[in-house]
C-alpha cells in the first residue's frame, strides 16, 4: 500500500508544475475576466442609457439587466476549463509515453520496482483523478468568491437577478457538466470519465505490447467498450424498448463499473505479460 502511495506521490510531483499553472491560469483568468467583463457591461449599458436617454428603470425593461451568465459564458472564464481539460486528457498519454520514449527510458527502472504492475497501472489512473478533483474543488472554492466580486461591482438596480453558487452550475452547461448538482450524477459523470480513461489506458497498453498491430487492436477495443456502454440507447432506439430514468441510470452505472473494472483487468494484464520496453 505504501509504494503504491508512493508512486501516486511521484506521478503527482511529475506534473505537479504544469498542474499548478492550470490552477493558477483558472484563478487569474476568472477573477479577471469578472472584473473586465462586469467593467464592460456597464460601459457598454451606461452608453444606451446616455444615447437613448433611458433612466436605469427604462434600461433594465427594455434591455433586462446583468447577472452572472453574461462573466459564465466568456472565454474568459470558460476557457481556463477547457484548456485545463485538454491538458489533462493530454496528460493521459504523456504519463506512459514519455516512461518509454523518455532520456532515460524510464520505464526500466518502473517496471523493475519490487511492486506489483497493477500498482504502477492505479498509480497513474489515480494521479490523474486526484487532479481532475482537485480542479473541480478550486472552481466550487472560487465560483462564490466570483459571484461575490460580480455582485459587489454591478449596481443593484442593473442586476437582472442576484444568483446562488448552485442556481449559475445548473444554468452554465460547463459547470453543469464539471460540477454536477447531484451525488448519483456525480457518479455517473466522473463515472465515466474514469471509464474513458481506463479505456485509453487499455488501449496505450495494446499499442505497447504490439506495436502497430496494437493501434488496431487498441482502436479495435475502444469501439467494443464504448458500443458496450452505449448498449442501452441502441436497444431502445432499434428495439423500440423504453427504459425509466431511474432504470436506465441503473443500467448506465452497472456498465460504467463493468467496462472500467474489464479495462483495467485487461491493461494490467497486458502491462505484466506483454508490454515491451
Amino acid at each position: 500500500m505504501m509504494r503504491y502511495i508512493k508512486l501516486v506521490n511521484f506521478e503527482i510531483n511529475r506534473f505537479s508544475k504544469i498542474y499548478l499553472s492550470l490552477l493558477l491560469i483558472t484563478l487569474v483568468s476568472q477573477f479577471a475576466g469578472v472584473i473586465i467583463v462586469t467593467k464592460s457591461l456597464l460601459k457598454d449599458a451606461r452608453k444606451v442609457m446616455s444615447d437613448e436617454r433611458l433612466s436605469e428603470a427604462a434600461y433594465i425593461a427594455t434591455y433586462n439587466g446583468i447577472d452572472f451568465t453574461h462573466i459564465a459564458n466568456t472565454l474568459l472564464f470558460v476557457g481556463p476549463i477547457a484548456l485545463s481539460a485538454v491538458a489533462l486528457i493530454f496528460y493521459i498519454f504523456l504519463i506512459w509515453y514519455r516512461d518509454w520514449f523518455g532520456k532515460n527510458t524510464f520505464i526500466y527502472r518502473l517496471l523493475m520496482l519490487p511492486t506489483s504492475r497493477l500498482s504502477i497501472y492505479l498509480s497513474k489512473a489515480t494521479a490523474i483523478f486526484l487532479m481532475v478533483l482537485g480542479l473541480i474543488a478550486l472552481q466550487i472554492i472560487i465560483l462564490p468568491m466570483e459571484n461575490a466580486l460580480f455582485n459587489s461591482l454591478v449596481p443593484e438596480v442593473l442586476l437582472n437577478m442576484e444568483m446562488s453558487s448552485s442556481t449559475i452550475t445548473k444554468t452554465i452547461p460547463i459547470l453543469a457538466l464539471v460540477i454536477p448538482s447531484t451525488f448519483t450524477e456525480f457518479l455517473l459523470s466522473y463515472g465515466i470519465g474514469l471509464m474513458a480513461m481506463s479505456i485509453l489506458f487499455t488501449a496505450i497498453m495494446f499499442e505497447r505490447s504490439f506495436r502497430i498491430k496494437g493501434i488496431i487492436l487498441g482502436l479495435i477495443y475502444s469501439g467494443i467498450a464504448t458500443a458496450l456502454f452505449l448498449a442501452p440507447f441502441f436497444v431502445m432506439d432499434i428495439g423500440n424498448f423504453y427504459f425509466y430514468p431511474n432504470e436506465l441510470l441503473g443500467i448506465q452505472l452497472a456498465l460504467v463499473i463493468i467496462v472500467t473494472g474489464l479495462s483495467v483487468w485487461l491493461g494490467a494484464w497486458l502491462l505484466k505479460n506483454r508490454a515491451t520496453v
